[in-house]
């Protein structure tokens, strides 16, 4: 089984769409490479109707001991192939806070 699916563009031309599996681990490498930040793992992923939208939680702040580090979650837009629309850091809160119950 593949984590990918080929569709057929109108143009003839054949594409991969992403899963969701494929989708959060595209949306953790372009939030490295917009950030330069380490993550810490993917949140959500959510179907959008041209694509997915993936969360994706980040350390900003190193801190000793870790749980004094500085976490942000951040929230990317890609197409169905992956490609990034967009990205918005949504929260930042200190690691071990408790979820407060954002609904998202």
């Amino acid at each position: 089984m593949t984590d990918e699916e080929e569709t057929e563009e109108p143009s003839g031309t054949r594409r991969r769409a992403l899963s969701a599996v494929t989708a959060g681990r595209a949306g953790v490498r372009h939030i490295a490479e917009l950030t330069g930040r380490e993550a810490e793992g993917v949140v959500f992923v959510q179907p959008e109707q041209d694509g997915w939208r993936v969360g994706i939680e980040v350390v900003e702040d190193r801190r000793v001991p870790s749980s004094g580090d500085i976490l942000a979650l951040y929230e990317i837009d890609m197409d169905r192939e992956g490609n990034l629309l967009s990205y918005r850091r949504t929260r930042r809160y200190k690691r071990g806070r408790g979820d407060d119950g954002e609904a998202h």
